[in-house]
């Protein structure tokens, strides 16, 4: 018994087809088939009314949503409310984010997340920990009376998610290559971030195995005509991937449309660095002691320090596509089979294909969220 999507414009994350129907068993897509070779096994069809049928947005960098901030409370109820805030807007995937914090918060988080995904809580794929292994001279809104220097023991703290994917974001100028390389031989992605980190720093932390770069532009060492920074380094590796911010206020998009021309195709990643206000009616909340205010979308304390983001993922795309000149295909990469590659899920994610996760939206024309679809479970807005 399988379900076929029909009477779709479906973008598969290479071509866009019509007249076509996406066959959903289980969790699992079984074929995308002209609608004249459906299986006989389809016992129920589904009309897509001529909407845009997309692969599902994957965010590697959500620290809240719904209200909740998964450092206040990192539990498998934190993850639920924030996997419900962010699939209004189209993410059917994200790493929950813990900023820097003592390695006892750290070691709960991890357990949270372990728990979420034994218990199949829809869309989480491992975490993200950004920090405390940063530098206070690129703080940020983190407080840097967590950070700390990493050693062996925070180390196998770090990649003991058994049953997901991890993300590190470190100061590569903090550590050394060896320890980058021991993180990565667990299959962690390490990035880098929130460094004051040079140009030849950050080129022997790529040499060693770093192979991301979380918000570019944000909170790292810039691109000069004498010295290239952080920035410029992640702009010339061709096989690290970046994380951009599409908000219109983390980075100029003339900027960010430099950088997409720059940096090899397939290596720029959409992330909203999001806080508990998507999805959520109070826009305000409480960072480290603060009240950080969201006003017109942009997330800052008091004194205009960003304090991640009030962007959700559709709002992303549809920021890439206004604001960078980016088709819809394209954008839409960034924020599924782009991240999905970075995070090693690029065989199961991120894509409309026979063998792939039914992770799916449907979408307007101007990308406003319609339905969704995880692991094969529909929902509808």
């Amino acid at each position: 018994m399988s379900t076929a999507l029909i009477n779709g414009v479906i973008f598969t994350g290479e071509h866009w087809l019509t007249d076509h129907a996406v066959i959903v068993d289980g969790q699992l897509i079984t074929a995308v088939c002209h609608i004249n070779e459906m299986p006989a096994s389809v016992t129920e069809k589904i009309d897509l009314q001529q909407q845009r049928l997309l692969p599902g947005l994957i965010d590697t960098q959500v620290n809240g949503g719904g209200g909740v901030l998964f450092n206040d409370a990192p539990t498998v109820e934190t993850l639920r409310i924030m996997g419900d805030a962010h699939r209004q807007y189209g993410t059917t995937g994200f790493l929950p984010t813990l900023i820097s914090d003592d390695l006892e918060v750290v070691e709960k988080a991890i357990a949270a997340v372990a728990q979420a995904i034994e218990e199949e809580v829809p869309g989480v794929l491992g975490i993200h920990l950004e920090g405390p292994f940063l530098n206070p001279l690129r703080k940020g809104i983190h407080n840097a009376e967590k950070f700390r220097i990493l050693d062996d023991d925070a180390a196998r703290l770090l990649t003991s998610l058994a049953n997901g994917k991890t993300l590190i974001t470190l100061a590569p100028e903090l550590t050394t290559p060896a320890m980058i390389r021991q993180l990565r031989a667990t299959g962690a992605v390490v990035a880098g971030g929130h460094s004051a980190a040079n140009y030849e720093e950050t080129r022997l932390a790529l040499d060693a195995g770093m192979n991301s770069f979380t918000h570019l532009f944000n909170a790292m060492t810039p691109l000069t005509s004498r010295e290239p920074g952080m920035v410029g380094a992640a702009l010339e590796d061709r096989d690290s991937w970046c994380g951009i911010i599409v908000d219109g206020y983390h980075a100029h998009p003339a900027s960010l449309k430099v950088a997409v021309a720059a940096k090899t195709r397939g290596k720029m990643v959409l992330v909203t660095d999001a806080m508990p206000t998507v999805g959520a009616v109070e826009k305000s909340f409480v960072l480290n002691g603060e009240t950080i205010y969201s006003k017109d979308g942009r997330c800052a304390s008091a004194a205009g320090t960003l304090a991640g983001s009030d962007l959700d993922m559709l709002s992303a795309v549809r920021n890439t596509t206004r604001l960078l000149d980016i088709g819809i295909g394209e954008a839409a990469r960034m924020a599924s089979e782009y991240p999905a590659a970075m995070i090693g899920l690029q065989h199961t994610l991120g894509a409309i294909k026979k063998g792939y996760v039914a992770s799916m939206i449907l979408v307007d024309d101007q990308l406003n969220l319609l339905r969704s679809w995880i692991n094969g479970k529909q929902n509808t807005n």
